[in-house]
């Protein structure tokens, strides 16, 4: 039997870089550094950029956490839509079961 690796899925968080909590704790680091303490001009700026990054990885973790939060909630709703259906016995009864429609075809009746 030969099996296949699985294809990773695009909605997966990406294995590089730190965790949310972490690039958050850094970020939130870095900006009470650059606002409290007298950095030189070259740090600033290498620390805006380093900023930068963090907050770029910050939202690219958590647009994928939106992406696949909102696939739980459509298989939530998809799986609730499925159980909401009648049941293959309802959708089948036979004509005689089901009240009979009128038939509007040419005939005429008096009553």
């Amino acid at each position: 039997m030969i099996v296949m690796p699985r294809k990773k899925d695009s909605l997966a968080p990406a294995p590089a870089g730190p965790s949310f909590e972490d690039a958050l704790a850094n970020l939130e680091a870095l900006v009470e550094s650059m606002e409290h303490e007298q950095l030189p001009l070259e740090e600033l700026v290498a620390s805006y950029e380093k900023g930068s990054a963090l907050l770029n990885h910050c939202e690219s973790i958590l647009k994928t956490a939106r992406g696949r939060i909102e696939l739980i909630t459509l298989r939530n709703q998809n799986e609730g839509t499925l159980e909401a259906e009648p049941s293959s016995a309802q959708a089948h009864a036979s004509p005689s079961d089901m009240e009979e429609a009128p038939n509007n075809d040419d005939d005429i009746r008096l009553f």
